[in-house]
């Protein structure tokens, strides 16, 4: 039962979101109290203090909303910007409805890299489920390290399935479309970054890389730190 209720709220918070609800934008627009200190509070006034013309590049966007700290000042203060999704089936089906009605919003089905091409992504084999996508990674070894900390067993029955007996089906490769960093800018026209948003799934710190942070100079970056070591971390800020 509780499963059912929350697909069904996730449902109708995407359909809300996709369509524009007056009700949805309102909400975040004149109701919303982000928690102080948060990372919310955070892009919520920065976003004001911008304004008009807010520049974004995401990457590894997924779905556009689920645990997506940035989709609602995207549509609250109408950010312009480029988010890209690599996995053909969950840019199709989730983020390209998400934002259709956004064309400052450039949406693509590409993954990010040092030079333009195309590359193997690699993802969960018998499920299409948010926290199976949500893993998809260049790395396969960031996968096999899921299985074996025990957190696809905890998902998966969550989910209400089982997974198959043959390893061979654990993991899946999808050959995924790549653009450089300066392709992209080049591209979409962006003269500037307001904020690099990151969530690749362990390659966090290769996309810090690949941006050249000290050419590009956006003047936030938001990226994920658990899948670093100690070392990298400290290299990366």
């Amino acid at each position: 039962m509780k499963k059912s209720i929350r697909r069904i709220i996730a449902s109708l918070r995407f359909w809300l979101s996709a369509s524009n609800n007056m009700l949805f934008i309102g909400y975040y627009k004149y109701l919303f109290k982000p928690k102080p200190g948060s990372l919310s509070d955070l892009l919520d006034r920065f976003s004001r203090s911008i304004g008009n013309g807010f520049t974004v590049i995401q990457v590894g966007a997924n779905d556009g909303i689920t645990h997506d700290p940035i989709h609602k000042f995207i549509k609250r203060d109408r950010w312009t910007g480029v988010l890209l999704e690599p996995q053909k089936d969950v840019f199709e089906q989730k983020l390209s409805k998400l934002y259709r009605k956004h064309p400052e919003i450039n949406a693509i089905n590409c993954a990010l890299g040092d030079e333009d091409g195309s590359t193997n992504i690699y993802k969960i084999g018998f499920s299409t489920a948010r926290w199976a996508t949500g893993l998809a990674s260049f790395n396969r070894a960031h996968l096999l390290e899921a299985f074996e900390s025990g957190h696809v067993i905890k998902q998966a029955a969550k989910e209400g399935i089982t997974i198959p007996e043959d390893t061979a089906k654990y993991i899946v490769a999808e050959k995924v479309k790549v653009l450089c960093p300066e392709t992209i800018l080049s591209k979409y026209n962006l003269s500037k970054i307001d904020m690099l948003q990151i969530d690749a799934e362990g390659f966090d710190f290769e996309v810090v890389k690949l941006f050249k942070i000290d050419k590009t100079n956006p003047k936030l970056v938001c990226f994920e730190s658990s899948h670093l070591s100690k070392e990298e971390y400290a290299e990366c800020h």
